[in-house]
């Protein structure tokens, strides 16, 4: 794959340019020297290429996600960027202090309490001892690992490994964050702690370099995002294009799953229903098997006589009906049907399908014009414009495959008005206050008489 346009200027923080990284893999003790040493050897070695020809340019602010299968090289991209690794062809250029999730515990010593590493860990990153003592209670308060803090880190779990490493790296002044899958073993609170601190700190300048197998999290961190297929470069662009190509193909591994169940069911002539047109806002990213496709959706309003509308204003309250219809093209043992309510950074609001609603789907035979509809009432959303993914599945809950899954299909607002206090879901909540014990009761004056 080309490279991308050379850049110039300070903004420019690193640059890969044609990176390759080989690793032996003859059986006889003499291939590490010959890997190191090639001219004294006659003959070529065995290689392994964990990278092939990856190029690419990451600038001040900006966020790079990484996505690709276990083995498609991409934690090995990471050390060559962040200076661990040395490529084997190519060329890294990096301008600006470093801070990196790479491993659990790397860079620690586990004989070291928390304290102990975390003054290390901070001098690595470049800090001086007054620094990280001026940094220290921020860096403690972060972690939030109690009297942890005291034990020697060879008795943390993962969680609490993750927690040091990242409060430690947050606070080092770093203009490139790489991480390396590190959020996955944090819990929610925690993870969602990390996220807005990240999302601070990149209003601020920070870049990232992010890995992880959570598509989620790439969309609600990368604004590119680069796609590694056995140690070469499949794609490189827009974050939600290039995660719905590596979902799409993905997808397409695991579609012999529960296709042999799709061919047994009993041909029929197929059910036709009334057809919507595609709206013409959609962006076309949408990843799945092929089996299905989503042709049409709309939003029915229940505004006086029913009317349809793509990207509707929606209040607190509104009963609100979205009408989906998608061709089979091929047969489906066990279909679902969903939604998936997205606020602007990709996070999910609120989700739902037919399978979770307790409604069991029909098998499906091809030539199938189906007809969808998902009602509720919307609740308290804080004023903005929202994405309804839309997706049809074969199997079940717990173990399925996408046939069709369109992004941001449609799409609705939020007018300011009745909004959340704080977060993107105002809870329907009642208060009742109750006093517990008697209230004390003051000394009343007496008469005399």
């Amino acid at each position: 794959m080309p490279a991308e346009p050379a850049g110039s200027g300070h903004d420019l923080l690193l640059r890969l340019s044609h990176v390759s990284k080989a690793y032996p893999v003859d059986e006889k003790p003499s291939a590490r020297l010959r890997a190191l040493f090639p001219a004294l050897f006659r003959g070529e070695s065995k290689l392994f290429w964990a990278l092939r020809d990856v190029s690419f340019e990451l600038r001040r602010g900006e966020s790079l996600g990484i996505v690709g299968a276990n083995g498609s090289g991409k934690s090995t991209l990471l050390q060559i960027a962040a200076g661990i690794l040395r490529p084997t062809e190519g060329s890294v250029e990096a301008n600006g202090r470093m801070a990196g999730l790479l491993e659990l515990g790397s860079g620690f010593n586990p004989e070291f309490t928390g304290r102990q590493n975390v003054q290390l860990s901070a001098s690595l990153h470049g800090l001086s001892a007054r620094q990280t003592a001026e940094r220290f209670e921020q860096i403690v308060a972060f972690a939030d690992i109690g009297d942890f803090l005291n034990q020697p880190v060879k008795t943390y779990s993962s969680g609490m490994l993750m927690r040091l490493a990242f409060a430690v790296s947050i606070h080092v002044d770093a203009d490139i964050l790489l991480v390396d899958e590190a959020l996955a073993v944090g819990d929610i609170a925690f993870r969602q702690r990390c996220m807005h601190r990240i999302h601070e700190m990149r209003e601020r300048g920070l870049s990232i370099l992010f890995v992880s197998h959570s598509s989620e999290d790439v969309r609600a961190i990368s604004d590119r995002c680069l796609w590694l297929e056995q140690g070469s470069v499949q794609a490189l662009g827009t974050t939600d294009g290039v995660v719905g190509q590596y979902l799409a193909s993905m997808t397409a591994r695991d579609a012999a799953m529960i296709a042999s169940e799709a061919a047994a069911q009993t041909v029929r002539a197929p059910f036709i229903a009334p057809d919507l047109a595609p709206p013409a806002a959609f962006s076309g990213h949408r990843f799945g098997d092929g089996r299905v496709t989503i042709s049409g959706a709309t939003f029915l309003l229940e505004t006086g006589p029913q009317q349809t509308c793509q990207q509707p204003v929606l209040r607190h309250g509104d009963i609100v009906t979205v009408r989906v219809s998608f061709r089979v093209h091929q047969p489906l043992a066990a279909p679902i049907a969903g939604f998936m309510v997205r606020d602007g950074q990709g996070r999910c609001v609120f989700s739902s399908n037919t399978s979770r609603e307790g409604f069991q789907m029909p098998p499906l035979v091809a030539g199938d014009h189906m007809s969808v509809e998902f009602v509720w009432t919307m609740p308290r959303l804080a004023p903005a414009t929202y994405g309804l993914t839309l997706a049809v599945s074969d199997g079940r809950l717990d173990k399925y495959v996408i046939c069709d899954w369109a992004y941001d299909f449609l799409s609705f607002s939020v007018a300011p008005g009745d909004e959340p206090a704080f977060g993107w879901i105002g809870l329907e909540c009642e208060v009742d206050v109750k006093m517990l014990g008697a209230r004390p009761v003051a000394d009343e004056p007496h008469c005399l008489s």
